[in-house]
């Protein structure tokens, strides 16, 4: 581990500390190109995938998966879409990628947390997201496949029963990073617009080092968190460095990463919707997060930035019961609320 010097990791909020500690999250192989298909193998098998039933709760929602076309030249793009049931008119719309690091994940394993959190209490609409996965599919597959059923969800927008007009695309992780390279995808080339994007933990930044975070300056800053959070965090940089080579694959590193692949690349942070961030001051993905946040409101952006204490990479995934888990998920379905409402006014 290469800590700067004369710095410090930051410490895990012990309530957090205590879960990480029995479900021995620390304990895993990072995760390496000799080893990420077995990995994925395993992932597939065990992550959970729900049925359709299981996903609309009891009659709770109405769900269903839809195949779509996908961007020129590819596949189809499954969409698995949900709304509150019994709700009637054209409701606002959380356009949803899900984690994994671009190399793992499915669109339903996210949707129940999701459903709970913000579709039921909002009494909103939720598509998540099946986008092509990497090394099998690398950049842009992924960014593509997002940018692909967001136009036929806004083309169709009276078929599922969503407001056009009223959407937000949002994820986290991996999806984090897919939301922001698809508001920016969307202010470059065209398509229907975002109200806002929530970025949760976002994955932005392929580099180690960062050359005036894209923005011209040419100072070097470090992602100091990405080295003194390495054996502290549940995620570690040889896993973060993995993931970027297995979407990237040989531009990696080089200077040919465009900023709809990652981010933090982007020399224009203007013109974007509004945006929440949230990451944790103990996961290495905290300095990155930041850094955007900065940039946006440099830019004459509007950014929301929470850092939440001795948080670690997926703590609300982990301790969803937890004090920081609980302020987390309110502090985020609050900025859903107020940027859905201001959509909503004339």
């Amino acid at each position: 581990m290469d800590r700067p010097e004369n710095a410090r990791a930051v410490p895990l909020d012990p309530e957090l500390g205590a879960v990480l500690a029995a479900s021995g999250g620390l304990a895993r192989e990072p995760l390496t190109l000799g080893n990420l298909a077995e990995r994925q193998a395993a992932d597939a098998a065990v992550r959970p995938r729900p049925p359709l039933p299981e996903l609309a709760g009891d009659g709770a929602f109405t769900v269903e998966e839809v195949r779509v076309p996908g961007p020129p030249g590819g596949p189809g793009v499954t969409l698995v879409h949900a709304r509150p049931a019994g709700a009637r008119g054209a409701l606002p719309l959380l356009y949803y990628m899900h984690g994994g690091g671009l190399v793992m994940g499915n669109a339903r394993s996210v949707l129940p947390r999701v459903l709970a959190s913000w579709a039921g209490p909002l009494g909103i609409a939720v598509v998540s997201v099946a986008y092509r996965l990497a090394p099998a599919a690398r950049y842009p597959a992924a960014v593509e496949d997002c940018r692909a059923g967001l136009e036929w969800v806004a083309a169709h927008a009276g078929r599922l029963g969503v407001d056009a007009d009223r959407i937000v695309i949002g994820g986290k992780s991996a999806g984090g990073g897919l939301a922001a390279a698809l508001a920016l995808l969307l202010r470059d080339r065209g398509g229907p617009r975002a109200l806002g994007q929530l970025l949760l933990s976002p994955m932005l930044d392929d580099r180690p080092t960062r050359d005036g975070d894209g923005d011209g300056s040419g100072s070097a800053r470090r992602q100091d968190s990405a080295r003194l959070q390495d054996g502290v965090d549940t995620l570690d940089r040889i896993t973060g460095a993995t993931v970027w080579q297995a979407y990237l694959g040989g531009a990696y590193g080089s200077g040919d990463v465009e900023p709809y692949a990652a981010p933090a690349r982007a020399a224009d942070l203007s013109g974007l919707p509004p945006a929440y961030l949230d990451v944790g001051a103990a996961e290495l993905f905290r300095d990155e997060g930041v850094a955007y946040a900065e940039r946006l409101w440099r830019a004459g952006g509007a950014a929301e930035l929470h850092v939440w204490p001795g948080a670690y990479h997926g703590f609300d995934t982990l301790a969803p019961g937890a004090a920081l888990s609980r302020a987390a998920t309110a502090a985020r379905t609050e900025w859903l609320r107020r940027t859905l409402d201001a959509g909503g006014r004339p």
